[in-house]
């Protein structure tokens, strides 16, 4: 299988010399088509109008949420056989071979702002399958703030600048995290030791949501992607990353790509965990909840393959700015499930996509299959309506669970790191935000009001 990128396209060198967009060749590229010596320049010169009007049109809108980030080509290689759980060809048998192309990436800041914030990352992988692109479109978190899509809007504004000050701030993120306490699990994760990851090449992807694995005679187990970093998880302390956003704001896309030219080719082993619909069931939280993990020993992780990253892109703009991933790109036997989120996500990222790039953006080299789309949706009927979320302990037994696994450092680690922005918040909101933490752990509420209490 040949897989053709935007850098095998003809070099100028390889064509003889420059030309136009329609591959006219340029006499001159130094002076316009002018009337006389001094007369106005004509607008019959092709070449000024074309170079002109491109130039004018070259840039396109940052993205909205993971706005930075960093690319690489790679493969992923299957090594061990799932085939009895999929139909999906890419993962047929033990040794196949799939070119991928993945964008690490951070969330709420823009294209300027520092690799070393804390902030999720981005973890986006397109498989370029024979049965059409499959994109693996998740984080290095394996849950996430909120669980409805009418929420993101508003969370992801949370993130941004106050429209009046242009300013990061503390109200506006902690005011919803405090009505919001679902994002418990996720704000625990993220305040944490791996708030901050050492790079792109030490941190793990998750899927997050619930996927599907559909076998050849249509049954449908659940299942959740996991890709652990062969390379070690290693993160930041926030003292070492507030000066490195300063001396080099580039850090993780530097470290990314000058390893990758050298030779030393980061890798992920892929794994997955698989639920049957009956033990789905039996949770004592919905399977469809991104703000809930599976317990590994209940669920073991399933080893899959083995993914390389081992080509930088020739062009950035063209493969990493322009690269558009979407969860609803699947293949056959690869299922979306119910999860609210998920659903969420298949219409707004093709949407953004035709705003962002175009109609066209499937025409891409970097997003163009190497056949047909050939998205495989499956759907019930249900009852329709707006069903609320109750909230209730099961929301905060997780988080328990994982503050429960750090050690006395930290603990005392993470509630600096929440008392380091919360403190910005005004005091009702803290009070709020300390009865969430106090639901998932009176000791987790007292370390942080502790930490609030010395920045008073």
């Amino acid at each position: 299988m040949s897989f053709q990128h935007p850098s095998d396209a003809p070099s100028i060198s390889s064509l003889g010399s420059l030309t136009t967009s329609n591959g006219n060749p340029v006499h001159n590229n130094q002076t316009s088509t002018t009337a006389g010596p001094t007369g106005p320049v004509l607008i019959q010169d092709f070449h000024l109008i074309d170079k002109l009007a491109h130039f004018d049109r070259e840039r396109i809108p940052e993205r909205v949420v993971h706005a930075k980030g960093a690319g690489a080509h790679g493969v992923f290689e299957v090594t061990h056989d799932i085939s009895d759980l999929t139909v999906a060809k890419f993962l047929s048998e033990v040794g196949k071979k799939t070119p991928v192309f993945v964008r690490f990436s951070t969330v709420g800041g823009e294209m300027g702002s520092a690799d070393t914030a804390r902030d999720p990352r981005g973890f986006a992988v397109k498989f370029y399958t024979e049965e059409g692109n499959w994109d693996m479109v998740g984080n290095n978190t394996p849950v996430f703030f909120i669980r409805d899509p009418l929420k993101f809007p508003d969370f992801i504004h949370t993130q941004k600048r106050n429209p009046r000050t242009n300013l990061g701030d503390a109200d506006m993120f902690w005011d919803f995290l405090s009505l919001v306490p679902e994002s418990i699990h996720q704000v625990t994760v993220l305040m944490s030791d791996r708030g901050i990851p050492d790079g792109y090449r030490h941190m793990n992807g998750y899927s997050g949501h619930t996927l599907a694995l559909v076998d050849k005679e249509g049954n449908y187990k659940y299942v959740k992607w996991h890709f652990k970093t062969d390379q070690g998880i290693k993160c930041l302390h926030a003292k070492e990353a507030a000066p490195l956003a300063g001396t080099d704001p580039d850090y993780a896309t530097r470290d990314l790509f000058n390893n990758i030219e050298k030779g030393n080719f980061p890798s992920w082993s892929v794994y997955v965990q698989i639920v049957e619909p009956e033990q789905a069931k039996k949770l004592d939280f919905d399977i469809l909840d991104i703000t809930k993990v599976l317990p590994h020993k209940e669920f073991p992780l399933i080893p899959v393959g083995k993914m390389t990253l081992n080509r930088n892109p020739e062009n950035y703009f063209a493969e990493t700015e322009q690269s558009a991933f979407s969860p609803s790109n699947m293949v056959p036997g690869i299922a979306p499930t119910a999860d609210r989120m998920l659903q969420g996500r298949l219409f707004s990222y093709p949407d953004t996509h035709r705003y962002r790039l175009g109609p066209n953006f499937a025409q891409i080299p970097i997003n163009a299959p190497l056949s047909g789309v050939n998205n495989h949706q499956r759907g019930v009927f249900g009852d329709i309506g707006t069903f609320d979320y109750t909230l209730s302990d099961v929301d905060f037994k997780q988080a328990n669970g994982l503050f429960s696994l750090f050690t006395e450092d930290e603990k005392n680690r993470l509630a600096s790191n929440i008392a380091d922005g919360l403190s910005g918040a005004q005091k009702f909101i803290q009070d709020r935000q300390l009865a969430v933490f106090k639901r998932v752990n009176p000791d987790y509420a007292a370390r942080v009001a502790a930490e609030l209490q010395k920045r008073a």
